[in-house]
């Protein structure tokens, strides 16, 4: 029996990238190349994807709809004639990092196929059944809301003792719709100032028996419990400092600190946001962040007494476990880029938080841009 040995290559890399939106529909045509034995001619195909993204899961749930009208002409028949192929198809589909301007994917799932010319399932044996299929394709966006979706769906059914094989390629515009809710940044909540009540013998505002710290100086900011707020050490003022960071010039290895951020003995922050810019839901740093890798990699490559512990964060778009993966990546990556232009290895490390401790709210481009962050903390050797 003729076949047509076609197998999917269904991995091409990395973790699947995540979507802001929660379902995706493709209205499609094709081509469907039909094996020989079932005595069916090639033909065009038409129908459509519909795709949910709402599960936080890599795998997204696709249901397919195809539908064709099939000339045939069999031994047992004096002229040719026609069916209606209809396939219904429930498949898994795997988003995959964005390849340049590609995002190539990969499906597998269950379908079942049904015809409805007796004379010709009768005739072929190419009855009405299930079958399983498998494919890999490609998305190539336009925005961030259409793409140009092309596919090719290998699918095995088992008839009459047989395997018949069909293969199905198709393009389609491919619409996201239904954004997904952001998660809103936590509220910071100012401190209260401290208020008389009844049984408060350290006049704090917290009473007696819910105030953990019963002796605290009068007209101090308190927290929930009755224990002094932390205070921020003030900015202490050296002769000859010329960033005014408390670290007189001759020892200040970092002279330029912005005013106001914490230094260590030697000048240096103790910890630094390097705003690199990376390809969209990718590791890969965008040329216009070189500089900033590079002066980041002379400070360590001069100062080798010091170790930077590099930590990557994302907004809250996309599931929390793809955004874990993604902020290790790119924390990686930065670690990788600084070891390329010499840095040692034993001066670094690289961990990822995800979309944890936003600095600004999510809810807002401007900041979340602020939330996609690379941080790294200096510790002195």
């Amino acid at each position: 029996m003729k076949r047509l040995l076609l197998i999917p290559a269904l991995m091409f890399g990395t973790v699947a990238m995540a979507t802001d939106y929660n379902y995706e529909i493709t209205p499609l045509i094709g081509y469907n190349i039909a094996e020989g034995n079932i005595d069916v001619d090639d033909y065009a195909v038409f129908g459509g994807e519909f795709q949910y993204n709402g599960l936080d899961s890599v795998i997204k749930p696709e249901f397919s709809l195809l539908y064709s009208q099939a000339d045939y002409n069999t031994n047992k028949l004096a002229n040719s004639a026609d069916t209606d192929v209809w396939r219904f198809a429930l498949n898994g589909v795997y988003e995959y990092d964005k390849v340049g301007s590609v995002i190539p994917l990969a499906k597998a799932g269950l379908g079942y196929e049904s015809m409805d010319s007796s004379s010709y399932t009768g005739s072929t044996g190419n009855t009405d059944s299930a079958f399983i299929d498998a494919g890999v394709g490609a998305k190539i966006p336009f925005n961030d809301m259409l793409a140009l979706k092309l596919e090719a769906v290998y699918m095995l059914k088992y008839n009459d003792a047989r395997y018949d094989n069909n293969l199905i390629v198709t393009a389609g515009l491919n619409i996201a719709f239904g954004a997904k809710a952001q998660k809103a940044a936590p509220v910071a909540v100012a401190p209260v100032e401290a208020a008389v009540v009844d049984g408060d013998d350290d006049n704090d505002g917290v009473l007696n028996s819910k105030d953990s710290c019963l002796s605290t100086p009068e007209n101090t900011k308190v927290d929930t419990l009755g224990c002094a707020l932390p205070v921020a050490a003030p900015v202490v003022v050296v002769d000859n400092d010329t960033d005014k960071d408390g670290v007189e010039n001759a020892k200040d290895i970092c002279p330029n600190t912005p005013l106001g951020e914490a230094v260590n003995s030697d000048g240096c922050p103790k910890k630094v946001t390097l705003h690199a810019q990376f390809e969209n839901n990718s590791a890969e740093i965008k040329s216009e962040s070189f500089d900033l890798v590079q002066k980041y990699a002379d400070f360590l490559n001069v100062n080798t007494n010091y170790s930077a512990k590099i930590v990557g964060y994302t907004d809250s778009r996309g599931s929390e476990s793809y955004n874990q993966k993604l902020s290790e990546k790119r924390a990686n990556s930065i670690m990788n880029a600084l070891v390329e232009k010499g840095v040692n290895p034993k001066q670094l490390s690289a961990s990822g938080k995800g979309e944890a401790n936003p600095v600004a709210d999510n809810a807002t481009s401007e900041g979340r841009a602020q939330n996609r962050r690379i941080e790294a903390e200096l510790t002195r050797n």
